[in-house]
């Protein structure tokens, strides 16, 4: 680990598909490794998600979700996480359960790794903003499962408009995607744990999450904490 970090730090992107996730991962690793600092890269469903293939191959079976990635002018007609029957969400509580304690053994591995910088590509955070979240009880098992996994240096949550991101992307219809940020936003109100980074052109929205993450490194060689706060919300 870079003499120049009091400790590892864990950094989380969460958001619509579509919201450029992928793209400030990049940006954000070239940004690091120009401060000299090496970075792991993880992706939630394939480095954490349990049963991956089974739950992946279940979707094509029973819904008929199509495969693949959509992109602009090649649509794909995904039927998944869009998909709110009362049983799945029984399912999806166990399964994220599941994912949790996964998670937990893939970040003590990635950090004996020796990386400066652990950069999660979607976090546990991703999945329970699938669940529905005005039931009680589901309120409580999202923060039961938010505090039994490692609490991120750094969540960005970033925001999307709904159209744009289905442009981008076109796998979901605009209405659940509308209905999916809200749930999004409603996750930051409870956990308090998004740095929420505003939907912005693609240099200004760089520019707000190189400049958290250097907040973020400064107080770590400080060997300061992070504050905490309701969600912090950036612009450049």
């Amino acid at each position: 680990m870079s003499s120049s970090l009091h400790r590892q730090l864990l950094i989380t992107f969460s958001g619509l598909d579509g919201c450029g996730k992928s793209t400030q991962i990049e940006y954000l690793r070239s940004y690091l490794g120009g401060h000299n600092l090496t970075v792991k890269v993880l992706a939630f469903w394939d480095d954490v998600v349990v049963f991956s293939r089974v739950r992946e191959g279940f979707v094509h079976k029973a819904f008929g979700s199509e495969r693949g990635i959509g992109a602009p002018g090649r649509p794909v007609q995904r039927r998944d996480k869009n998909v709110r029957k009362w049983y799945l969400s029984l399912v999806r509580h166990a399964l994220y359960l599941l994912d949790g304690l996964h998670l937990v053994t893939v970040i003590a591995t990635a950090r004996r790794s020796g990386a400066d910088v652990i950069i999660m590509d979607r976090y546990i955070y991703d999945e329970l903003a699938n669940l529905p979240l005005s039931n009680p009880l589901t309120r409580v098992f999202v923060r039961m499962v938010a505090a039994m996994v490692p609490r991120p240096d750094l969540a960005y949550l970033l925001d999307a408009d709904p159209e744009s991101a289905r442009s981008r992307k076109p796998e979901y219809p605009t209405d659940f995607l509308r209905l999916w940020r809200g749930a999004y936003l409603t996750l930051a109100r409870m956990l308090k744990e998004f740095t929420v980074i505003l939907p912005l052109e693609l240099p200004q929205a760089r520019s707000a999450v190189e400049n958290a993450c250097a907040a973020v490194l400064e107080a770590n060689r400080e060997n300061a904490g992070w504050p905490t706060e309701e969600a912090r919300y950036l612009r450049p």
